[in-house]
């Protein structure tokens, strides 16, 4: 399973993960449109470099259906190595709606995580606040996030699915359920657990991972350590209300995720 993506080799012998723009339509109404992004997809543009993005993706597919997409907003955002879905509003009134939603927590959120080895319990919640690492102790990694007294107030549930084991070790399939919606939140809880997720180069064996990755690209010492090339994190259900009702989504995890799970159980 070790580097089960599609890697591609640059003329500089730098290998990196081509990035996948096939994204799956969910549901498509006149006010929102639901789509499960895969991962290394980012969300928005950056100013970094000319990439593509899910947003443009979105638009995209809708221009090519014949579709408008000129109020088209993003309503909640996943890291680039996410996958799952991702609500989008169509209209003024569905953007105020969710967000809304948004500001009073209505919007539940579930997440299907691959963690490294068996967690000694079948529940739990982490309520650990978190804040930017380099606050407190150093770190070369600017975006690094750290459970620390000082920080945020961040809560996560936690639930174990399945327990895993094979040749590369043990790992468990976790199901994540966020209150609250801090930086890198679930990974830090999961790595605060001891418990980080599989690929993970920030909390995983070691941030010298993602220092190696940025400098040299994926390479078989990196796979050897990290087993995939993306961290295994995948939004599974998304429940927004919705006048006077409620609407529900759920997708399943994505290929290089569901191969890797299927290895072993225990």
């Amino acid at each position: 399973m070790e580097g089960d993506w599609n890697i591609s080799r640059m003329s500089s012998k730098k290998e990196t993960i081509a990035v996948c723009t096939d994204i799956r339509i969910v549901d498509l109404s006149a006010d929102w449109l639901v789509v499960d992004k895969p991962a290394p997809l980012i969300v928005h543009p950056t100013n970094d470099k000319p990439e593509p993005t899910l947003l443009g993706e979105a638009r995209s597919w809708l221009a090519r259906n014949g579709e408008e997409s000129g109020t088209l907003s993003i309503l909640n955002r996943l890291d680039r190595e996410t996958s799952g879905l991702v609500l989008m509003s169509r209209t003024r009134l569905a953007a105020r709606q969710f967000g809304k939603a948004m500001e009073r927590r209505e919007i539940h959120k579930e997440y299907l995580a691959l963690v490294s080895d068996w967690p000694g319990w079948d529940e739990r919640v982490v309520e650990e606040p978190i804040l930017r690492q380099g606050e407190v102790s150093e770190s070369r990694i600017w975006i690094r996030q750290a459970a620390h007294p000082e920080g945020r107030p961040s809560v996560t549930h936690f639930e174990v699915i399945r327990r895993l084991e094979n040749r590369l070790g043990r790992f468990s399939i976790v199901r994540a359920m966020p209150e609250t919606g801090r930086t890198h939140q679930i990974r830090v809880h999961l790595a605060h657990l001891g418990h980080p997720l599989v690929g993970d180069k920030i909390y995983g064996p070691s941030e010298e991972c993602y220092l190696e990755f940025i400098e040299t690209g994926w390479s078989p010492a990196l796979a050897k350590i990290l087993h995939l090339p993306r961290h295994a994190l995948h939004a599974s259900r998304l429940e927004v209300p919705w006048e006077g009702g409620s609407l529900r989504w759920d997708s399943a995890l994505p290929g290089e995720l569901g191969a890797f799970s299927e290895i072993g159980d225990c």
